[in-house]
């Protein structure tokens, strides 16, 4: 649905906590009347309490560490404010004061331009949700841009939550399933993404309130759109690429899959049988056909009996295969999977293959046909209710890999449909992300990132610095030499809009922005993104997974990038 940008938000309920100071008084929240903060102190440092071991840390960087430990109850309780307020993409729901509430997040920061913008109505027919940017001149020859998701899924299975999904409550990592956490906050939103994007903003705030200013400028962009395959972002980037022209980075970013979803529908209308109108009483089935089973028999024949492999003659066209380089970076990332515990986090029964290797190679080079979900007829749990429906549709997203095109994807799963003898079932294009190989290494904003890890005593080149779970931890907390990113959730981390900012190959190019994205700028822990007790790490058993850890990595991490210059900043214009 389109948003409503003029809705009126609640400053008293929204507003980030005072810095330096604790509150007294809880906000209040659409999600609560009186939301609660249920936890005694974190532990900045995890419950082992062994703080990273500094390496060349300047006064103004160790400072804002401090800050941070002093902090960290406060800006625990800035997550669980947003979290309360609900940001649902596909529903609208909380969409509109969401968007104010992050603008007010920019204003509070300092930024000179804080602007909500609506993109309108997009190139697939559907409204845009808000895009909230913001430009914050600190007087400082880079500018680092930012790319946030501000939005959600929506909550499918309340029941099966520990807490309800929008108090934001804090429980032990053993009450959520997770018992290799001491405390985590449980929330939708929680890891998707509003945890990794609250950490930035406290760290960024921190290092505003010591410092007095930020070593870089910065440019804010959160879209309400990532859930829905971004078209809000395309259509703001496609209309306002010059509003990020003086970005000389993107701060965290790298490689991205394709996405392309669509919606298929069978009704009586269109085929010429059954019911053509509306549903109708079950008992005419007796002498009608019926959409549904005709439905059910399409997607059967485009895919295998197996449920793994489309019958989608030439989709994989393009297909690029691993390079023998890759190929031993999958084996060695296979040596050090425990897909017993890798599927046991992420919900899974099990893999489809218990191959370590293929779940590697697949994680990162597969692709995949899913049926999202589908719906028609009688939806009511329990009970009965005899109906013979009208229509039925079903939603499908399709993963894909360089140098495969989603468009072209489409126009094969069209074919495959008229050829099966389906040519009266409609087909809706939703939206499409084009996958992007991410930027160089060596970028200095990649750079910036293993040398903050560095000074955090992080392990040198060769480790996975930025691991976000327990499974990458030696018993003792050092970190596993791993060398690639690896999540219990899920062993690649899906599809974001890479494409719109990336100086990189591309499968689409759309608009002008073309910036080093910064490769591997990933602190804090958390997971089960679009399930149920989805949750963000507040206090890990060491300082690495907690939330404290997570924001001293980004003030290191822009402090590093201040002091990295190979590249030429872009020129700046100053704040109006």
């Amino acid at each position: 649905m389109q948003s409503r940008l003029t809705a009126t938000a609640i400053l008293a309920g929204i507003a980030l906590l005072p810095l330096g100071c604790k509150s007294d008084k809880p906000a209040e929240s659409s999600a609560s009347k009186a939301p609660q903060y249920n936890f005694a102190h974190i532990n900045p440092n995890g419950t082992d309490g062994v703080a990273p071991k500094l390496n060349g840390a300047p006064p103004e960087v160790t400072k804002v560490f401090d800050y941070i430990d002093q902090h960290i109850d406060d800006h625990v309780q800035n997550l669980q404010k947003w979290i309360q307020q609900p940001s649902i993409s596909n529903s609208g729901e909380g969409i509109p004061e969401s968007a104010e509430m992050v603008k007010g997040f920019m204003d509070k920061l300092g930024c000179q331009t804080t602007k909500v913008y609506d993109p309108g109505i997009t190139e697939y027919g559907t409204p845009g949700n808000p895009i909230v940017y913001g430009k914050c001149d600190e007087g400082a020859p880079k500018t680092v841009a930012f790319w946030w998701q501000l939005d959600t899924m929506p909550v499918t299975q309340p029941d099966n939550w520990v807490s309800p999904p929008f108090e934001a409550r804090i429980v032990t990592g053993k009450e959520n399933g997770v018992p290799q956490y001491p405390r985590v906050l449980v929330g939708r939103g929680a890891s998707n993404s509003k945890g990794p994007v609250m950490t930035q903003l406290n760290a960024l705030m921190a290092y505003k309130a010591v410092n007095g200013k930020l070593p870089v400028n910065l440019i804010l962009v959160g879209e309400m759109d990532e859930e829905r395959m971004d078209i809000g972002l395309r259509q703001f980037i496609k209309q306002h690429s010059d509003l990020l022209a003086e970005a000389d980075a993107l701060y965290a970013g790298g490689p991205s899959e394709g996405c392309v979803y669509v919606e298929l529908t069978t009704s009586g209308k269109s085929w010429g049988r059954g019911p053509t109108v509306s549903d109708i009483h079950g008992v005419n089935k007796r002498t009608a056909d019926s959409p549904a089973w005709r439905h059910i028999t399409m997607l059967s024949k485009l895919i295998s009996d197996d449920g793994n492999t489309p019958k989608i003659k030439g989709w994989e066209d393009g297909k690029q295969e691993p390079t023998p380089e890759q190929v031993a970076e999958l084996k060695k990332r296979a040596e050090h999977m425990d897909l017993k515990k890798m599927a046991e986090n992420t919900g899974l029964a099990r893999y489809k293959t218990d191959d370590p290797y293929k779940v590697a190679y697949d994680g990162r080079f597969g692709d995949s046909f899913n049926l999202d979900g589908i719906w028609g007829g009688n939806m009511y749990a329990g009970g009965a209710g005899a109906i013979l429906p009208n229509k039925i549709t079903s939603k499908h997203n399709f993963r894909y890999v360089p140098n495969m095109d989603g468009m072209n994807i489409v126009k094969k799963l069209r074919e495959q449909l008229d050829a099966n003898g389906y040519k009266d079932v409609e087909m809706k294009l939703v939206g499409d992300v084009p996958w992007s190989k991410g930027s160089s290494p060596d970028a200095d904003i990649s750079v910036a990132h293993r040398k903050a890890a560095a000074m955090l005593g992080l392990a040198g080149p060769g480790q996975d610095m930025f691991a976000s779970n327990a499974d990458h931890y030696e018993k003792d907390g050092r970190i596993k030499p791993l060398g690639v990113n690896v999540t219990d959730d899920n062993p690649t981390g899906g599809y974001w809009p890479s494409y719109l900012f990336s100086d990189g190959p591309v499968g689409q190019k759309v608009g002008t922005v073309s910036i080093p994205m910064g490769m591997g700028a990933r602190g804090g822990a958390g997971g089960r993104a679009h399930a149920a007790n989805e949750y963000w790490v507040v206090e890990g058993a060491n300082w690495q997974q907690g939330m404290a850890g997570a924001e001293k990595l980004v003030v290191a991490s822009l402090w590093e990038y201040a002091q990295t210059t190979t590249t030429t900043p872009k020129p700046k214009t100053t704040a109006k």
